[in-house]
């Protein structure tokens, strides 16, 4: 698997927000749901930089992407998109694990994650504890698994 995890760009970020609401649906989620989200899964092109903003690239196609936002010792991962039909190639094991790397690179000692639901199997897989729940900034009502993974100094 030929792929690229490069730096995005901000002409990228109406590309990472459409990502971003494809994989989303990919759950199952309605259009109301999805609309509900929008502002939340919006990527702005004058944040793509400040967000830390990583792109899993083949072949000049994005694939996937994660940002890494906060200021050591804690970070937040705190998007991570991977295209529907990428999903279970490894996209999502590889942005990962280079967030991880980037954060130890930078001085995290752990990332914390709000996820999805549907994501909460993935992120325990990667090493990931759920230490709790966070209220959806989205969705009234709706509980996220809030979840912690340590960086190896």
């Amino acid at each position: 698997m030929d792929v690229l995890i490069r730096p995005a760009r901000a002409t990228e970020a109406d590309v990472l927000t459409d990502l971003a609401l494809r994989s989303k649906a990919y759950w199952g989620y309605d259009a109301e749901f999805l609309e509900a989200c929008r502002d939340e899964l919006t990527v702005a092109a004058h944040e793509v930089a400040r967000r830390r903003t990583m792109v899993a690239d083949r072949d000049g196609h994005i694939l996937g992407f994660t940002t890494l936002e906060g200021e050591p010792p804690t970070g937040v991962l705190g998007m991570m998109f991977v295209e529907p039909q990428a999903i279970g190639q490894g996209i999502g094991r590889l942005l990962f694990t280079h967030a991880i790397a980037a954060g130890q690179d930078l001085g995290f000692t752990r990332l914390t994650i709000d996820a999805d639901p549907n994501a909460e199997p993935f992120y325990r897989a990667m090493g990931a504890v759920r230490t709790g729940g966070v209220p959806s900034d989205s969705i009234a009502g709706r509980v996220l698994p809030q979840m912690i993974v340590p960086i190896p100094r």
